[in-house]
């Protein structure tokens, strides 16, 4: 008998939020290694808000997509050999075989030397989330030293190095989170304001704290927390869209037009997928890498153990139950 995959499908459409019955835990035996294959087994997975509305496009009974670091248990591709560690988007599943030559999109790479830190964070801040911040804020964003940055979705795995990368660079940074210990730990991190959106009126706890107005805004939520942003930028301000995470489980909130505001304050407002920097990918790694060595960035993990949480830990992450990167840990 082969190598055995336990594999988590996608078996009902989402429908709000995420629930058991979305989910279905199987088994597939894997095929024999051909050349130029190799066979990863998993040891952390990535659970992030953008597979609730990805999953969207794909059909009922497809495997649930998303990264993972996986260690190479047998190959046969002088490239990515035996005990290497590899970054793969090979979905919720065990154990993949690989043909990294014949990969479509993000092919898989080995990991580069994190030194003594974990491989966990080639999931998060040494990895797509991380370049996500690096390129998503000083590519759209172009801080500039004393302007002010507000983040939203502060406290998650794109929002925290945001909000750390803009104080580099010498800007007054707010991050907007969902509880007072986010909030608390936002400040360990540099951020010098702090704003708990459940608890206080976020337009009034933004004009205190930018009582300049707003420069730079990074969005990872949609909805009426940006409509309360867009009302404090100021002339040609820049806004970098990651995500909408307020409306993914919901429909979207109505919120007030904001083209006068484009229009008479010149803003410049503009999406992105981080797969655009694909050429510049170590980059990223590299420079965020460099600034956790001389201790310039921090990072935070949320683990879950064990792959049959591999729902439950995508489910309280949409719900802002993680602080920082939410992984799962393979036992």
């Amino acid at each position: 008998m082969g190598v055995v995959s336990r594999n988590w499908l996608y078996v009902k459409k989402f429908d709000g939020e995420p629930t058991d019955e979305n989910f279905q835990l199987t088994e597939e035996e894997l095929a024999a290694l051909q050349d130029g294959e190799f066979l990863a087994q998993a040891e952390f997975l990535s659970v992030d808000p953008y597979m609730r509305p990805y999953m969207g496009r794909f059909p009922v009974g497809s495997l649930m997509i998303g990264g993972q670091v996986a260690k190479i248990v047998e190959s046969k591709h002088a490239k990515f050999p035996v005990g290497a560690k590899v970054f793969g988007q090979f979905g919720w599943r065990t154990y993949t075989v690989c043909n990294p030559d014949k990969a479509q999109g993000d092919k898989p790479y080995l990991l580069p030397d994190f030194g003594t830190l974990p491989s966990s964070l080639a999931l998060g801040i040494l990895g797509m989330p991380g370049n996500t911040a690096y390129f998503g804020f000083l590519e759209i964003c172009t801080p500039k030293e004393g302007e002010t940055v507000v983040v939203s979705g502060a406290a998650g795995a794109v929002g925290s190095v945001v909000g750390q990368i803009a104080k580099l660079k010498g800007c007054q940074v707010i991050g907007i989170a969902g509880s007072d210990d986010k909030c608390q730990w936002l400040k360990t991190l540099g951020f010098d304001h702090a704003i708990n959106y459940k608890t206080e009126n976020v337009l009034e706890a933004l004009k205190t704290a930018a009582p300049k107005g707003i420069d730079c805004y990074f969005d990872n939520v949609g909805g009426t927390i940006t409509e309360a942003v867009m009302r404090l930028m100021n002339l040609f301000g820049r806004i970098s869209v990651c995500g909408t995470i307020s409306n993914y489980n919901t429909g979207p909130a109505m919120v007030q037009d904001p083209q006068r505001d484009f229009v008479f304050k010149q803003l410049k407002m503009e999406g992105f997928i981080v797969s655009r920097w694909r050429d510049r990918w170590l980059e990223g790694i590299l420079a965020n890498l460099d600034w956790i060595k001389q201790g310039k960035l921090q990072y935070e993990e949320t683990v879950t153990n064990g792959f049959d949480n591999m729902p439950k830990a995508f489910m309280d992450m949409l719900k802002g139950g993680n602080t920082g990167k939410a992984i799962v840990k393979v036992e």
